[in-house]
This record gives structure tokens, C-alpha cells and sequence, in this order.
């Protein structure tokens, strides 16, 4: 089965059709920016018009830089704050006019990676984690997703982890790769004293092969440390994959 999976970013908003058995993207990426301010009605007019784009009328997955309890939005990440208890799964069925998943865009790459990347097979404690803007993470047990976690707020040097440790920050504070390995390894070591994970998935932005060079030698873990294999393509995926899943149990 076919699944159309939307990926929605602090800067854009994008979607492909997505194989779901095989993790394939049947299309390329159709992207549009994100609206500003990125408020509930015109993100999910954006979302109308990348599914309209892709003529499409079956299952949608989508994801949302929030923490997704039974549909509904509880925090807002790189979107506005008006999202925080927006009725996203309602919201975004009403614009399409379609099924529609949603979850936390972590928790959709990481889903990606556990069925089609580095996490395959796994049945151990797998945290994965998304870098970019912020610090997005996903964690498994046994191969199943524990949704919500929100490890790029853990508190480090007093501010929340991700202020200190993602990308943006590198960008922000002027770093090279170097010093901003030197930040993201604080934050692992701190990650894997509180978790002992067996395997971190390292995504996001900085997953990219141009980059992974720059600073990947840096960094040392008592788990297994893997650079993400889907990159920018695993939110996409994951959240066409959990589409199909809930489509299922509703037939």
C-alpha cells in the first residue's frame, strides 16, 4: 500500500508518496515553506496543498515538532505556540479531507530507521536522535516505539540541552565542527547515563555524509553510535508507515 507522508518542519513543510513496505519514496519531495507565523490554520492549508499537489485521497501521514497525545498537540517546537492543545489529527482531516496520523516528527524518523535504517532488527533499547534546529529524540524497547520522549530538553548547564548542543547552536555560537563535537559529546555522555541505551541513531541535519566527516571521529559512546542511513528522507517515511498501521487497525 501506497501512503502519503508530510514532514512538518520549522522551514518548510514537505511530502512525497511513500512505498510503505519497502520504505521507498514513489515521488520526489514536493516543498513549500512554512507559513509565518507557522499558526494551526495556515500550516494545515499548507499540508492541503502539498496533498492536492499529489492528487491524493487516501491514508496521510503526518508529523509535527510537538509532543502528539491521541492527537492533540501538547507542546510546540520551531512552530507557533498556538498549536499547544490544537486538535492536530481533527484539524488536519478537515483540510485534506483524508485519514490522517499524526505524531512527533522524531518519533517518525525513528520510526523509519527501526523498519527500513540503522535500527533494523533491533530488539534492545534503541534511542534515536534527530539534530538540527533542536534536539529531537525517538526511543524503543523490543522494537517498539515509547512516543513522547523529549531528550533535547534535558537540562544542561542549566538551560535546555538543545539551546547548548544542536546544530542551530554550532551555527549560533560560531563554532567549528570541533567545538560543537566537543558540546554534542556532554550531551551524550549525559544521555547514556541517565538511559544506558544499547544503540544511539545520530539524525537530523547533521546525519548528512558531507557533514558526518567533519566531525564523527570526535565523538565516543559506551553504546553503539551510528550515523542515521535515511537522513532527511525519515520523517516522511515513519509517518507514512504508522498511516498504513492505523489504517489497518480501523478496517
Amino acid at each position: 500500500m501506497d501512503v502519503l507522508g508530510i514532514d512538518i518542519g520549522g522551514s518548510g513543510v514537505k511530502g512525497a508518496i511513500v512505498d510503505v513496505k519497502r520504505g521507498d519514496m514513489l515521488t520526489e519531495r514536493y516543498r513549500l515553506p512554512t507559513p509565518q507565523p507557522a499558526t494551526p490554520a495556515a500550516v494545515a492549508e499548507t499540508v492541503r496543498k502539498v496533498a492536492r499537489h499529489h492528487k491524493w485521497d487516501g491514508p496521510i501521514g503526518c508529523t509535527l515538532p510537538a509532543r502528539i497525545q491521541r492527537g492533540v498537540a501538547k507542546t510546540a517546537a520551531n512552530i507557533d505556540e498556538t498549536w499547544i492543545n490544537t486538535p492536530v489529527r481533527s484539524l488536519l482531516q478537515e483540510a485534506t479531507k483524508c485519514p490522517v496520523a499524526v505524531l512527533n516528527d522524531a518519533d517518525a524518523a525513528g520510526v523509519a530507521s527501526m523498519e527500513f535504517g540503522a535500527g533494523r532488527g533491533r530488539k534492545d533499547l534503541v534511542i534515536m536522535l534527530t539534530v538540527g534546529t533542536g534536539i529531537g529524540s525517538a526511543m524503543f524497547n523490543r522494537g517498539r516505539l515509547i512516543p513522547g520522549s523529549e531528550l533535547g530538553h534535558l537540562t544542561l548547564h542549566g538551560e535546555s540541552a538543545e539551546r547548548y548542543a544542536a546544530d542551530s547552536a554550532r551555527k549560533r555560537d560560531g563554532l567549528s565542527w570541533a567545538d560543537w563535537a566537543g558540546r554534542f559529546q556532554e550531551y551524550l555522555d549525559h544521555v547514556e547515563f541517565l538511559f544506558a541505551p544499547d544503540l544511539i541513531i545520530v539524525g537530523g541535519g547533521v546525519s548528512r555524509p558531507s557533514k558526518v566527516k567533519s566531525y564523527w571521529h570526535l565523538l565516543s559512546a559506551q553504546s553503539e553510535l551510528v550515523p542515521a542511513e535515511l537522513e532527511n528522507e525519515a520523517g516522511i517515511i515513519g509517518a507514512a508507515v504508522v498511516a498504513r498501521k492505523k489504517a489497518r487497525k480501523r478496517k
